[in-house]
């Protein structure tokens, strides 16, 4: 048995899978999906995806299932995510390993994005016990007036590739302590982790009297995707992928005045302050620009460093660059820090995005080659010093390359980490107090992550995860993203034997 089978057997993955779950896997006579492993290129297991009629399955189960959930205690909701933690931290290890099997990132963040998890279930089961809502004073004697939260519905998470299980229970974890029902539609490329995720939930599901709760739809774009978005059984659709494909999300989910959380592209900078202390900004730099190969929506992608200390900086991140072109390789294997891109599509971006730096007066410092000798969707990290921010420095290319603009002052760095369209993470290191604050205040950043002295990647999930502009506006895991999935209802109590009017009006 190969190390891939094992991993596999582990999860309860089949040679052939069914793609949708309701109350039990729908053997189904959809396409068949294949699931390739990126290292090699060649094929894992089979996906049946889910028909229409399957689709529309799933999502009455949902809807039934939500007409008794959310009548249960938030805090009995609670219990379910407990245990779903608790069965995530016994299988951390083999899931952690199929993340790093399909999706291709190195083994030590396969396992981090399942730490995520846990860490999200954890928090979803305090929040049970806090969805709060305020209490006004009313203008009228003898009223009380207050405002509480109530269910949703079944709601739709469509998640991308690059963090295939991770972002699901962003969602998933707090919608259903919410009260909601899960409808889940993961990347094409990754459905492998969407069925072992899903046979975990089962496990749970059962011991909770909750089959239902969180239910599976594998499926295409086209097809599954399409039926999501006009769905009006879904009041919320969540949705993780690129800014192109959002807008089409946005537009469809709008036209029937549904709800979406939108987390999109980003083109996150780095501001370095020549007062900043350069060995903690290339730590910071390198793990932002190479980490997951540079498909993580927080990659660090812009380097906006100041003139005087550009070249410097500069040589010590290309000297941290040649030591991890030695360590690009298999994501299962120890030592590796830099795993292959999930897809060929992504490796032809990648070239793509080297010819039009260049073109546009780039000069690569290091790295801009592919590595067939290590397998077919292998790249080298790249670093291109760039004359200005260019248009192709404007773009999200999803790939591991890092564009450096040099700036004379502190207004000229923010904005020129301001002026592209997207709006997700950035940064800025530097020991000046007057510099930092300036970063984060209503003339700094305009992204909706702003650090001081770390870089871009890595959001701990106690924090509400989002941009601005391009990046979509939504907000999933902590502070108070948990609003987005219920809804709000103000009620006013009157308590008297009288019916005083608002705003004093006089009727009669």
């Amino acid at each position: 048995m190969t190390a891939a089978q094992h991993i596999l057997e582990k999860l309860g993955i089949a040679q052939t899978n069914f793609g949708a779950y309701g109350d039990c896997w729908i053997r189904d006579e959809g396409g068949a999906l294949v699931s390739v492993n990126p290292t090699t290129n060649l094929p894992l297991a089979r996906v049946i995806q889910a028909t229409p009629a399957a689709y529309d399955a799933v999502v009455r189960r949902a809807q039934m299932t939500f007409l008794e959930w959310r009548e249960r205690p938030a805090p009995k909701r609670g219990e379910l995510i407990r245990d779903l933690g608790n069965l995530l931290r016994e299988m951390k290890e083999p899931l952690g390993d199929l993340v790093s099997l399909e999706m291709g990132k190195i083994r030590a963040e396969g396992h981090g994005e399942v730490q995520e998890m846990i860490d999200i279930c954890d928090f979803a089961v305090g929040l049970s016990r806090q969805l709060y809502g305020l209490t006004m004073h009313s203008e009228r004697p003898a009223h009380r007036m207050y405002e509480q939260w109530h269910p949703l519905g079944p709601i739709g998470v469509i998640t991308s590739f690059n963090f295939p299980v991770a972002v699901w229970s962003w969602n998933a974890a707090i919608a259903a302590v919410c009260g909601d029902t899960i409808v889940w539609k993961p990347s094409p490329l990754t459905p492998l982790c969407a069925i072992a995720v899903q046979h975990l939930c089962n496990r749970v599901a059962a011991d909770h009297n909750a089959v239902g709760v969180f239910n599976l739809v594998i499926g295409s774009n086209e097809t599954i995707g399409e039926a999501m978005l006009a769905d009006r059984r879904l009041p919320l659709i969540a949705f993780t992928g690129s800014t192109k494909t959002g807008r089409h999300v946005a537009q469809r989910v709008a036209e029937r005045l549904g709800r979406t959380i939108l987390e999109l592209g980003g083109n996150n900078a780095i501001i370095v302050h020549e007062d900043a202390d350069l060995d903690l900004a290339v730590r910071a730099i390198v793990f932002g620009a190479i980490g997951t190969a540079g498909q993580r929506c927080t990659t660090t992608r812009r380097l906006i460093v100041h003139r005087a200390i550009r070249e410097a900086l500069v040589e010590r991140l290309c000297q941290a660059y040649a030591q991890a072109h030695q360590r690009i390789g298999d994501p299962l294997a120890e030592g590796t820090l830099v795993g292959p891109l999930a897809a060929p599509r992504l490796v032809e971006a990648f070239l793509a995005a080297i010819a039009q730096a260049k073109a546009e007066g780039g000069r690569v410092r290091i790295g801009g080659r592919l590595r067939p000798d290590l397998g077919p969707n292998f790249v080298e990290p790249t670093i291109i010093e760039m004359p200005w921010q260019t248009p192709i420095v404007r773009e999200e290319t999803f790939a591991p390359i890092l564009y450096v603009i040099e700036y004379d002052t502190l207004e000229r760095a923010i904005a020129l980490n301001n002026e592209v369209s997207q709006g997700l993470s950035s940064a800025i290191f530097t020991n000046s107090l007057r510099a930092s604050e300036r970063f984060l205040s209503a003339a700094g950043s305009d992204c909706g992550i702003a650090n001081v002295n770390i870089g871009t990647s890595g959001a701990e999930i106690g924090g509400a995860f989002g941009g601005e502009k391009d990046t979509g506006g939504g907000r999933e895991s902590g502070s108070d993203a948990w609003k987005g999935y219920m809804r709000r209802q103000t009620c006013t109590i009157n308590y008297s034997s009288e019916l005083p009017l608002a705003q004093g009006i006089q009727f009669g």
